[in-house]
């Protein structure tokens, strides 16, 4: 889902105006969303600015592409060419979607449904959506857009929507992308103390229905995470990771980006999931099925003895 979807659409053409680019295609079609590659829909607006992605941007479902190589629009396609898509993108993210300032610890636009507890010292952002008997304990910060199902339970400290990690590095500084993104958050799930969920770049971070997580567990940008998953304390999760439902996620497990991780999968703690796995438990860094990975430590443990009867 885009939450950068145009309540009026522009054509290609006017929005290369705007950024000061070349239209390579049809000026007079209609971009609707703007969204980060990893979660683009047709009608949307996207960026690539390294040859590594030129490929994946061309032929992503995106039906437009800022883009810093001349090539021709691919059928279906316009392309804006600009000299700095990055800079460009983050321009057009801010001007359809600025940041705006709360002045109460509950903005006025926020909607709370029956029988939620709203503890005190909690800070609820603009357009907020909470559902039916939740539980919203101290400390809690719920930025702007998120959207909370019925029955949810938000622990002390914890923080919904803060911004994606999501820089480009320049010859001198690190240029942030904006993030204009939402979190989105189903029905039953309970969120432990002082966790982290960043907002989607433009898109969603998804937690499913009856999902439960431990104390101080991250969520990364973008990371759509299925139902009834159980997450233990201090799991971290970077950003545009797909985790299907019941998997379970023991203390300190690290997920690198853009992976998924299938439904039923279990990991040990304190291991890192470097690439997609299937169901199965897994345990070690990288994560590797656990039988196999006990054995390999079993026999690590027994090199000593072995080299003594070498010698």
């Amino acid at each position: 889902m885009t939450i950068m979807k145009l309540e009026n659409p522009i054509s290609i053409g006017e929005l290369a105006k705007m950024v000061d680019g070349k239209v390579i295609g049809d000026e007079n079609s209609l971009v609707k969303g703007i969204n980060e590659i990893h979660r683009v829909e047709i009608g949307d607006l996207t960026f690539v600015d390294h040859p590594k992605y030129y490929d994946k941007a061309l032929n992503s479902a995106a039906s437009y592409v800022i883009i810093n190589k001349m090539v021709d629009a691919p059928a279906g396609k316009s392309l804006i060419f600009s000299d700095d898509p990055f800079r460009d993108y983050v321009w057009l993210c801010k001007n359809y979607m600025p940041f705006e300032a709360s002045v109460t610890d509950i903005h006025p636009s926020a909607k709370i449904d029956e029988g939620t507890i709203v503890q005190p010292n909690v800070s609820i952002g603009p357009y907020v959506t909470i559902g039916k008997n939740c539980l919203i304990h101290s400390g809690a910060i719920i930025y702007d857009h998120t959207v909370i199902g019925d029955n949810v339970v938000i622990h002390a400290n914890s923080v919904l929507g803060a911004d994606a990690f999501y820089f480009k590095r320049r010859p001198e500084f690190y240029e942030k992308m904006h993030s204009c993104g939402r979190v989105v958050i189903h029905s039953d799930v309970e969120i432990g103390a002082s966790c982290t969920i960043d907002r989607g770049v433009s898109s969603d971070t998804v937690i499913g229905q009856g999902c439960k997580l431990d104390n101080q567990v991250h969520v990364g940008h973008d990371t759509v995470i299925g139902k009834n998953c159980l997450f233990a304390a201090q799991v971290g999760i970077a950003g545009c990771v797909n985790i299907e439902d019941e998997v379970i996620l023991w203390g300190q497990v690290g997920v690198q980006k853009d992976l998924t991780i299938s439904k039923g999968t279990v990991v040990l703690g304190q291991s890192g999931v470097t690439k997609s796995i299937k169901a199965g438990t897994y345990f070690g860094t990288p994560a590797k099925d656990a039988r196999e990975k006990m054995k390999e430590l079993a026999y690590l443990g027994r090199l000593p003895e072995m080299l003594d009867k070498i010698r």
